[in-house]
């Protein structure tokens, strides 16, 4: 038998991998932060050394008429209510959330922000949705007198569910010495003065979402006519408010003991951080009139008054404390700032616990 010709197969070499391919894809990210350039320069106050874009941010305090300049820092992200931005595609909100609630966090001790640091992460990267978020923080941030000195954006396939992303921020300011609040000013007698929330702010957002999503079967496009016919994405997303203008000029005129944010933990875990030891804080919750998507949510969640209290901030974002002698003057300068405040309790010896009357 003659020998048959071998058959020749042609050999085809693998494709290159490339970044794109695991799923990163490099130009994407930094379109997303060309989008947000214009808006994080116009964050830049007169402190800010150098241009986006550097590998670190560099930053020229000036603490002229301070005596004993501090800087006071803090780190937070904004939980949950991520999750309800990316269901109702509303994405800007968050950013401002996410600066507002950092600037909240320092000022209650007496510091003023100097700049902002930003880390986005999320599964795929998409331009659109990274740029807008980026817009939200340097907008809150421009509202605030703080720079956007810099971040990170991180795609990381197989962190992040797809369409999912989260985001966290630190904040750097700064106190004069004789300025700070820690709480060691606080005196039985002085008064407790509660500021308005504009909503859930940034907590309890879990059980909101169960409630509404799971136990009601509602969408973030499904209009309540309990809160005010608005959308449930409208009332959820409601930007966590800076209490910075009202309550700075309270700081720097030594007007107030100390402060408390009210955020996770509620007034239960807030108020006692900064109690000194064998005071109370007596809270009368019927002193002010809690806003319809809080009863509503205690309502349809069948929630106790004490869970409230402890999960949500109820109405009362920020709590000032007050020495009597200069209860009438902060009165009377927030009136002049538009605050609707309310008396809502005093401090009374005790240990160191929140009470509820």
């Amino acid at each position: 038998m003659a020998d048959r010709p071998a058959t020749i197969r042609a050999v085809t070499e693998p494709r290159p991998l490339t970044y794109a391919d695991a799923g990163v894809d490099i130009d994407a990210k930094m379109g997303a932060i060309s989008r947000a350039k214009d808006a994080i320069r116009a964050t830049f106050t007169k402190g800010v050394v150098g241009d986006v874009g550097g590998f670190g941010g560099l930053f020229r305090p000036d603490f002229g008429g301070m005596s004993d300049p501090l800087l006071v820092a803090s780190t937070d992200g904004v939980g949950t209510k991520v999750k309800v931005a990316i269901v109702a595609g509303i994405h800007g909100t968050v950013g401002q959330d996410l600066v507002n609630h950092c600037v909240n966090d320092i000022l209650v001790q007496g510091a003023s922000p100097l700049f902002f640091l930003d880390y986005i992460a999320t599964g795929k990267m998409r331009p659109e949705v990274v740029g807008e978020v980026l817009e939200g923080i340097a907008k809150a941030c421009r509202e605030s007198g703080c720079a956007l000195l810099g971040g990170e954006t991180a795609e990381m396939p197989g962190m992040y569910a797809a369409g999912d992303y989260d985001l966290a921020g630190t904040i750097v300011g700064a106190v004069d010495r004789p300025r700070l609040l820690d709480g060691s000013r606080v005196s039985e007698g002085d008064l407790l003065i509660g500021l308005p929330s504009s909503g859930l702010h940034t907590n309890g957002y879990s059980l909101a979402r169960k409630i509404f999503f799971e136990e009601m079967g509602l969408t973030p496009q499904s209009v309540v006519a309990e809160l005010g016919g608005v959308s449930i994405a409208s009332a959820l997303l409601a930007v966590h408010r800076s209490y910075l203008s009202p309550v700075l000029p309270l700081v720097e005129n030594s007007l107030l003991s100390s402060m408390a944010h009210i955020t996770g933990g509620g007034f239960p875990d807030n108020l006692p951080r900064v109690l000194p030891p064998g005071l109370d804080a007596v809270v009368h919750p019927g002193a002010w009139s809690w806003p319809p998507l809080f009863r509503f949510l205690q309502e349809k969640g069948r929630i106790a008054p004490a869970e409230m209290l402890r999960v949500f901030n109820c109405g009362i974002g920020m709590v000032l404390i007050v020495p009597p002698a200069r209860g009438l003057e902060v009165k009377t300068r927030l009136d002049a700032s538009g605050e609707d405040w309310k008396q809502i309790g005093r401090v009374q010896k005790g240990e160191r616990q929140v009470r509820f009357v």
